[in-house]
């Protein structure tokens, strides 16, 4: 099954996509963020300046093959949200596991991925089919989930198959092995989003439901095949996570709100209608680096999370004024308290 998307659709869709090149591009707070981030980890340490970016760019591939899906089903626009791949990538880490020990780590591999599609599936069911909200469709998908990773859990106790481990430990020149093929990943999607007719049509479908739908564009089918490929990215993410770490029954919990935070920080549009791939790495390596200064400072982890939250709010509202994609946050609270004062003056009046 294919989308089509009639020519003057396509042809303004590619339009937007050039205009927006020649602005201020979308991921560059974050990638300032980066900079500002790392310089202060040098500060206040020692050891080669490149020692926290070699760290970074250990941890941070995994968090961004976790938001390339997110973002995916962000860009469909308000209400589409994954809560459930936190829950997956704990799963599929088992699934991984239990399958490569008797058939080797590709079949792993690939069975976690197809239970990342498997558990995605039941939340297509439940949007699609049944009309829940995405939000509450994904979170009762994480629930089940989260029941079977404890079966799994009980069932399974071995680690990753040695050669997955050595896979995913290896390094070209100093780069870990595993960046440089997310990063092959998220040119992919990059250019899928741009360059097809299918990356136009889940653009499209963000910027407005409605039109897309009388633009001839199949928004269920569209919205199917997102949801599916966030639990395939989760579902990989936990294989390899598997040999990364170790499997757990909380090893993606951590993975669903920064997942989320990455996306808002890399410059997608949380309203939906723009996708920003390169965001992820920014965004992905922004969070790495301030988790480990805040933990070279002694932060707590509660206090961390705090300030990780404000900053994403912070983010939110700065790049949509600098980049003038939409009214800022800041902007509608003003226009909403100009519009409330007359209505207030009028029933005192009265």
């Amino acid at each position: 099954m294919t989308t089509t998307l009639p020519d003057t659709t396509s042809q303004n869709l590619r339009r937007q996509v050039s205009r927006s090149r020649a602005t201020w591009p979308a991921w560059g707070w974050s990638l300032i963020g980066v900079i500002g981030v790392w310089l202060c980890i040098i500060a206040v340490s020692s050891g080669s300046p490149l020692q926290p970016l070699n760290q970074a760019l250990t941890l941070a591939p995994y968090l961004v093959l976790v938001a390339l899906g997110q973002m995916l089903v962000i860009t469909l626009g308000p209400g589409n949200i994954d809560v459930s791949v936190g829950a997956i990538i704990s799963m599929t880490a088992y699934v991984s596991v239990a399958i490569s020990s008797s058939m080797g780590p590709a079949a792993g591999i690939a069975a976690a991925t197809g239970a990342g599609v498997a558990a995605a599936a039941c939340s297509v069911i439940a949007i699609l089919v049944l009309r829940v909200p995405p939000i509450i469709a994904t979170l009762a998908t994480s629930l089940i989930v989260a029941s079977a990773t404890l079966l799994l859990a009980d069932a399974n106790r071995s680690g990753a198959a040695p050669a997955l481990r050595d896979f995913v430990n290896a390094r070209v020149a100093g780069i870990p092995v595993i960046a440089i093929l997310v990063a092959l990943v998220t040119v992919a999607v990059a250019f899928a989003l741009r360059r097809t007719t299918f990356g136009l049509a889940v653009i499209a479908t963000g910027q407005s439901f409605k039109a897309a739908g009388k633009a001839g564009i199949r928004v269920a089918f569209v919205t199917a095949v997102v949801y599916l490929l966030s639990g395939a990215f989760a579902g990989l993410a936990g294989a390899l996570l598997a040999a990364f770490i170790s499997p757990s029954t909380v090893l993606g919990t951590s993975y669903m709100l920064d997942s989320i935070a990455v996306v808002v920080i890399g410059g997608t549009l949380i309203a939906g209608g723009r996708p920003v791939p390169i965001g992820l790495w920014t965004g992905a390596m922004f969070f790495v680096l301030l988790s480990g200064l805040l933990n070279l400072v002694g932060w707590s982890v509660g206090a961390q999370n705090i300030l990780k939250g404000v900053l994403v709010v912070l983010v939110v509202v700065i790049s949509s004024t600098a980049t003038k994609t939409g009214r800022s946050t800041w902007r509608r609270l003003l226009e909403g308290r100009r519009t409330s004062t007359p209505i207030t003056k009028e029933k005192t009046h009265g």
